[in-house]
């Protein structure tokens, strides 16, 4: 049942969706990484831990987990999802996870649906701890641009595709001038995409016209010419 999309039951009757067990899922999940990271983080402050769960427990970082185990091809489809290329779909493969991490809980209880879900998500956690906040790309060009005076960034954005499949572009815009682009499922994670390939160009070009402390033009001078 937690590989049965809902579009598979429309052409299958008597047939039940994953829907119930991936609600049932994202409260398992939302529960497990909390209390790990509650537990294993006790210096970070709250809003710290916020970011790192909600870099956990998002459609993106699910679907990117979906994807290493295969769920894709066992995921039960209608022919209209399945030839559209519903296996691959962000939306779907994150809810078959959720799903099937609610069947864990249902058949074997919770300490070992909480120590599946942990499994599954802990490089994402150790990653997110190491950096936290640092997913938000779009709040970091923001300081970085008032860091430099450039004002606040602003995104241009054009779709493309049909309804079941759109695609957006995003072009982060860094005063007046265009700095990044980037593509996405949605016009959040363009603009993520965005933001991250503009704070990118953005860092090098600031590091470029403020180099090093210890790179002044006296030092510079005397690698050149040698000391005394």
């Amino acid at each position: 049942m937690a590989l049965t999309h809902r579009s598979y039951c429309a052409e299958h009757e008597g047939t039940e969706s994953n829907e119930r067990l991936e609600f049932l899922g994202d409260a398992v999940l939302g529960l497990a990484v909390t209390d790990y990271i509650h537990s294993t983080y006790p210096d970070l402050p709250e809003g710290q831990l916020a970011k790192l769960r909600a870099s956990v427990v998002n459609t993106s970082a699910l679907a990117s987990v979906s994807r290493e185990l295969g769920l894709g091809s066992g995921l039960r489809l209608g022919k209209g999802e399945e030839m559209s290329g519903g296996c691959e779909k962000e939306s779907i493969l994150a809810d078959g996870l959720e799903a099937l991490i609610g069947a864990v809980f249902v058949d074997a209880g919770w300490p070992k649906a909480c120590q599946f879900t942990l499994d599954l998500v802990l490089d994402i956690i150790t990653d997110g701890a190491a950096r936290p906040g640092q997913g938000d790309f779009k709040t970091q060009l923001q300081e970085l641009s008032a860091e430099l005076d450039l004002g606040t960034p602003s995104y241009r954005i054009a779709g493309s595709g049909p309804d079941h499949d759109k695609r957006f572009t995003a072009i982060a815009v860094v005063a007046g001038k265009p700095y990044g682009q980037g593509d996405g499922t949605s016009k959040k994670r363009a603009e993520q995409a965005a933001a991250r390939t503009a704070w990118l160009a953005l860092t090098e070009t600031a590091s470029t016209d403020h180099p090093a402390d210890d790179e002044t033009p006296d030092n510079r001078n005397a690698d050149r010419h040698g000391t005394a």
